[in-house]
């Protein structure tokens, strides 16, 4: 089973990264994964289009690392720009939304997002200057010169294509996300974007972080009242779909919560 279609309290995990690319706008999105669970996916999601999404799935048949998905991924990105997320990764903040936008408007390089942490040295840790200009990029290192771990979320220029297909495996045979990262900050044109205070990143990558995710999202939701990447709400809201389309998904979910919730949304604002 892939860890990505197991809920985050109550929704697919893959449902939390497909929200950070739709609240920036992204309505291309193209899924890699493994031949044996690429089809777990397809049969969740479809094509996008009851979303007003176009979703292609690619498969990686090996865990060569991340920076692969730029060379499986390199007829799908043509000559645009590109964000990547990984399937595991969370984020809650507000103006979020904004936020990506008005870096994705921005991208010459590379755009990386940093999170503060106290524990810096568990993770790849970025250093920027006061225009937000990445000036040194470490992995795990015993004497962070900050605390931002570089998050799961990444922008790029068109170049990441050629440069993903250029960097050599690491001693432990994958092509490195930040070997890629390296070289836009050797060229000068790498920016970090520090996630301020108020602002959740979480990575559900063990069996204790999932946990928390779950009790996160149902912290929240239950006290707020509203839903946490609620993609259907995301595509009303984004106007990717009509409040008349957003009813129907709803509908069809109509002897749950979440079902009844995208209703009411749609019904309130037709």
């Amino acid at each position: 089973m892939s860890k990505q279609i197991l809920p985050v309290y109550n929704k697919p995990m893959i449902y939390y990264p497909l929200s950070v690319l739709m609240l920036g706008g992204v309505r291309e999105i193209q899924i890699i994964s493994t031949p044996l669970h690429v089809e777990l996916f397809r049969a969740l999601l479809g094509d996008g289009g009851r979303l007003g999404l176009s979703i292609e799935y690619a498969e990686q048949p090996e865990a060569n690392g991340i920076a692969e998905a730029f060379i499986i991924g390199a007829e799908f990105i043509g000559d645009d720009q590109v964000a990547l997320v990984l399937g595991d990764n969370i984020f809650h903040g507000p103006g979020f939304s904004k936020m990506l936008h008005h870096e994705a408007s921005h991208v010459d390089g590379c755009v990386l997002f940093g999170y503060g942490v106290k524990d810096p040295e568990r993770y790849g840790v970025g250093e920027m200057d006061e225009q937000g200009r990445l000036i040194s990029l470490e992995e795990k290192p015993a004497a962070p010169k900050s605390n931002l771990a570089i998050t799961g979320l990444y922008l790029y220029d068109n170049d990441v294509v050629d440069i993903a297909k250029n960097v050599r495996p690491s001693a432990r045979g994958e092509l490195e996300i930040t070997d890629v990262n390296r070289v836009y900050l050797e060229r000068g044109k790498a920016r970090l974007v520090g996630l301020g205070r108020g602002f959740a990143w979480l990575d559900t990558g063990t069996h204790d972080s999932l946990l928390q995710a779950g009790q996160y999202v149902q912290l929240l939701e239950q006290r707020q009242g509203v839903r946490i990447a609620c993609l259907e709400e995301i595509a009303f809201r984004m106007g990717f779909i009509d409040a008349a389309a957003c009813y129907e998904l709803g509908a069809e979910l109509s002897k749950t919560d979440y079902g009844q919730y995208l209703m009411d949304i749609a019904a309130n604002n037709r």
